[in-house]
């Protein structure tokens, strides 16, 4: 093998233990790839991010537990709003303004996909259930792998390219979030949705490099799925892993 690309995956915090912590799945997908993943701790100095994103050829915001806090968008909570830590949207921010600045590859599931967004500019639907008439199920529980629900794809983009290339005319993909986007961010572009019109990835497609963002969690399915698995292969592509 050539190349490896390092990966640099922004971890969690659990506020009981005080432990940073990250699910194997993301790790492993990325490995499998054929990149180095290397996890990102959420300590929030803008000089210790500078220094660990520069050692990078990637970011990878995984998804999280968490919400992101709505002071970034200008909103008050809602109160079905879940747990906020502010050294996630801190550490993400900081993570993205590196990555943006390097014009590097950067892809975003769930979480990582809202807080993009909001990083842009965007807003987020707080709460599914209780803000969106006649929402699909996008909480489906055990099989975490499962693909759930259909998405509608439009005619340009990572999505549907992938999809094209591999036959594939209906898409379904897993699904474990109560938020979404709202409002898109300044230069992100939707390229899928939802039957009940819930964004289900966004790309910036301003400057030709790979930013995506997918509300679903291709790091639970690839062994199985062809687009999860080509979502990361792709990815790591763009980060300069031979072809």
């Amino acid at each position: 093998m050539g190349y490896r690309p390092k990966i640099g995956l922004t971890m969690r915090l659990e506020l009981e233990t005080r432990r940073f912590y990250l699910g194997r799945d993301y790790s492993e997908a990325v490995e499998a790839a054929g990149g180095v993943p290397v996890h990102i701790p959420l300590i929030p100095d803008a000089e210790f991010i500078k220094h660990i994103v520069g050692s990078l050829d990637g970011i990878l915001l995984p998804g999280s537990d968490t919400d992101v806090d709505p002071e970034h968008y200008g909103e008050s909570p809602h109160p079905k709003l879940g747990r906020v830590i502010p050294e996630k949207d801190s550490t993400d921010r900081l993570v993205l303004d590196q990555a943006y600045a390097r014009k590097m590859p950067v892809l975003a599931i769930c979480y990582g996909m809202q807080a993009l967004n909001v990083f842009k500019g965007g807003s987020l639907v707080q709460d599914i259930d209780s803000q969106v008439d006649e929402a699909v199920k996008h909480q489906q529980g055990l099989p975490l792998e499962r693909n759930s629900h259909g998405i509608n794809l439009g005619e340009k983009g990572i999505i549907p390219e992938i999809a094209s290339k591999a036959g594939i005319a209906k898409v379904k993909v897993n699904s474990h979030h109560h938020q979404a986007i709202r409002s898109v961010g300044e230069s992100l572009t939707p390229t899928s949705w939802a039957s009940d019109g819930i964004i289900e990835s966004i790309e910036d497609q301003s400057d030709g490099r790979f930013v995506l963002g997918v509300q679903w969690h291709p790091e639970l399915s690839w062994r199985t799925d062809v687009i999860s698995r080509a979502i990361f292969d792709k990815f790591l592509q763009s980060c300069g892993r031979e072809a």
